[in-house]
């Protein structure tokens, strides 16, 4: 591997994590979830998901900075 794809590779899996830490790919975990357990149910949309998960957060607040 050259110096330029390994970067791309680091670079990629930084991504990745950075993303995982913000919670950016909480509905892509969410469809997994759910084609693996519920596959009989209808699924959310990306925008019902998200704003079931903000509603739930201002119910039930847990640690969180805001």
């Amino acid at each position: 591997m050259d110096a330029a794809a390994t970067l791309a590779a680091g670079a990629r899996a930084f991504t990745a994590y950075v993303q995982g830490v913000l919670g950016e790919d909480a509905y892509r975990k969410y469809l997994q979830h759910r084609e693996a357990t519920h596959c009989d149910e209808p699924l959310l949309t990306e925008r019902e998901f998200w704003r079931d998960r903000m509603d739930r957060q201002d119910h039930n607040p847990q640690g969180r900075c805001c």
